[in-house]
């Protein structure tokens, strides 16, 4: 096949040791995969970027920019490591037609494409991410015990005081220290009911802790287990010089944390008590409890750069979800069809469901299964009485729950356990999008468990099992992920660079008890932690939304997607007030007694494209097209699709 030269260039500032690289659809240019992806060669004041690549002639090339480390491999043979930092996320890359002879192209600036900035932050391709949290959840981080400073107000700052390191001659050795020191990087957030900061540098004396706020410091490293972690603490009247010499009067302890016993602990997520040393004596002053949270990269699965719909969501009026498909079985008006089956979530989708919402988590063999509940009740037959025995789903192998009877731990009817992940996408049209509820256990604000259950998988194991069965066989269906738990919700932002996530808070209710973690004690402060996570929005409980549907514009405005779950959505009536509100999307039971069999949103717009020129329905009346407005979205009502247009894949 004939080839052309093609010349890329594109302006953009970088830091020290990042470059520019281009990602695209053909092999020259890495078939989309980070990891062979074509560096461009930086030019004049550092900021224009440039490089030849030979492409076949008569292709049409789609390609994207982004930022990033690329560093040599730590064993020879092994490829290349690469760190993406920002990357171009518009809905349609760029692109360019081989046809002519030899071109050069001159792309303009980094992230702006046909005059739209689309950019969106890397995920974790080979790095590690080490979150360490200070709050009061349980009770205040800081206990002082050393009388002088009981009643003293202290302010808090984090240092990467280095590498662990052994003495060691061998080169090889010293330059993979400074390879690691290079991209290692720390960050500090704080989050509060009233408002966020995100992932910026820590002022000389650190920050005061305040009994409402999350603060939470973010180390980026290719070293996880070998880092040396200190926490400084300052007087906050800094008046009083501890130490001679002392730079910053007030300077009166440390403590050290060392990473490597993260790995000893066995854990990636937990909590460590460390001593507070006082810098001119021996004795501690007090203790500081750390919350930590070991974020690694998907084992065995690698994200592509083809498409990202993390932060994309294209306008429309309310979408209906199917809770659990057609609905709960378990309720005192329980559906017909049995929840979380595939006649459930197919019967949804032909009465108007947007998207089917069930839950999913591991079986004790790490098999995805769908079943809404932790527990599940094991029924016992006797002469003449049925027995039952809640277990943990968990405790159960994947052929165990098959082959067993079971029981709903609300109900006393006979149940089957027919929820196979994997089957439910070859099963159910594709046209349906899946709102997959990440099940994790919670714990309450009293200190106890959801179901008792203290322990469960470990985090990263969970997610990597889901997120690869996910993204290896959803194909151009929508997928919106959620979950009440907030790391989890982190996480999933963190470890792929695909699919959306909406944090599901219940905020303040008289139906469930308070959670112990403060992200999700109120809908302000869930909304302060999505938007300092970056993630798509919120799923609220409607008996809170209700109190103040002012909540509702609040989060939007701040560029956010809000959906809505609880029983309180079963009534026709709420539903209708929280459409009026400009609700994104409503979860409730029984969709089929409330809706007539119709095609779902999906479906029509699929239709209508197939048809009739995306852009001449946006540019006529709907009432044009004999659909109604909630079916296809009038012009101007696209709104976070200025950074391109609908895909197919989008939500």
């Amino acid at each position: 096949m004939d080839h052309i030269q093609v010349t890329l260039t594109i302006r953009g500032f970088t830091s020290p040791g990042e470059s520019i690289a281009v990602v695209g659809s053909c092999e020259a240019v890495g078939n989309w995969c980070s990891q062979k992806a074509l560096t461009l060669h930086v030019e004049d004041d550092g900021t224009l970027w440039k490089r030849t690549v030979s492409i076949p002639r008569g292709v049409v090339l789609n390609y994207r920019y982004f930022k990033g480390f690329f560093l040599e491999p730590k064993n020879a043979g092994d490829p290349s490591q690469v760190i993406v930092n920002k990357w171009e996320t518009h809905q349609h890359p760029r692109a360019l037609n081989s046809s002519e002879s030899d071109l050069v192209v001159d792309d303009g600036h980094f992230g702006i494409l046909n005059g739209i900035e689309c950019v969106d932050s890397g995920w974790l391709t080979c790095q590690t991410e080490i979150r360490l949290r200070l709050h009061s959840s349980q009770k205040s981080p800081v206990s002082i015990t050393k009388k002088k400073f009981k009643k003293s107000r202290f302010r808090l700052k984090l240092m990467l005081e280095g590498i662990e390191e052994e003495d060691d001659d061998d080169d090889n050795e010293q330059s993979q220290t400074s390879w690691n020191k290079m991209t290692t990087t720390l960050e500090i957030s704080m989050i509060s009911a009233n408002g966020y900061t995100s992932r910026h540098s820590q002022p000389e004396c650190g920050y005061a802790l305040e009994p409402s706020q999350w603060t939470e410091y973010s180390i980026h490293t290719m070293d996880p287990d070998n880092l040396e972690l200190t926490f400084e603490f300052f007087e906050e009247d800094l008046s009083e010089t501890v130490v001679q010499g002392d730079i910053h009067p007030g300077h009166v302890g440390t403590a050290c944390l060392l990473s490597s016993s993260f790995l000893e602990i066995g854990k990636n997520n937990g909590v460590v008590t460390l001593p507070i040393m006082s810098r001119n004596s021996r004795q501690t002053i007090g203790k500081v409890r750390v919350d930590y949270l070991v974020i690694r990269p998907v084992k065995g699965f690698m994200c592509d750069m083809h498409s990202s719909f993390t932060k994309y969501w294209k306008k429309r009026s309310a979408l209906d979800v199917g809770h659990r498909g057609a609905g709960s079985s378990h309720t005192a008006k329980h559906t017909k069809i049995r929840e979380n089956t595939i006649a459930s979530f197919k019967s949804a989708a032909n009465h108007g469901a947007a998207y089917v919402e069930f839950d999913v988590h591991l079986s004790k063999d790490y098999v995805p299964v769908v079943y809404h509940d932790l527990t599940c009740c094991i029924s016992m037959k006797k002469e003449l009485s049925l027995e039952l025995f809640e277990v943990p789903v968990k405790d159960l192998t994947f052929d165990q729950l098959q082959l067993l009877k079971l029981v709903h731990v609300n109900a006393m009817r006979v149940d089957d356990l027919k929820g196979i992940f994997l089957h439910i996408f070859q099963a159910v049209p594709e046209h349906v999008g899946f709102n997959i509820e990440l099940k994790w256990i919670s714990q309450l604000r009293d200190g106890s468990w959801e179901r008792n259950l203290s322990s469960y998988f470990d985090m990263n194991l969970f997610l990597d099992i889901i997120l690869t069965c996910v993204h290896q066989n959803a194909g151009k269906r929508r997928i919106l992920f959620s979950c009440f738990d907030a790391d989890i919700c982190t996480m999933v932002r963190q470890k792929q660079n695909k699919y959306p996530i909406l944090f599901l808070t219940q905020g303040v209710s008289s139906i469930y008890p308070e959670l112990m973690d403060i992200r999700c004690r109120t809908t302000e402060m869930a909304i302060s932690f999505v938007q300092s996570e970056d993630i798509l929005g919120i799923c609220a409980h409607t008996e809170d939304l209700l109190k103040n549907m002012d909540s509702i514009q609040v989060a939007q405005s701040k560029g956010l997607v809000v959906f809505c779950w609880g029983d309180d959505n079963n009534d026709h009536e709420n539903r209708r007030k929280l459409r009026e509100h400009g609700i994104d999307g409503l979860i409730y039971d029984r969709i089929c007694d409330e809706q007539i069999e119709q095609p779902n949103i999906f479906k029509v717009e699929e239709s209508l494209n197939e048809v009739i020129p995306v852009e001449t329905l946006k540019s006529c009346a709907c009432s044009s097209y004999s659909i109604p407005c909630s079916s296809f979205p009038c012009s101007g009502q696209t709104g976070a699709e200025s950074c391109g247009s609908n895909s197919g894949l989008s939500s």
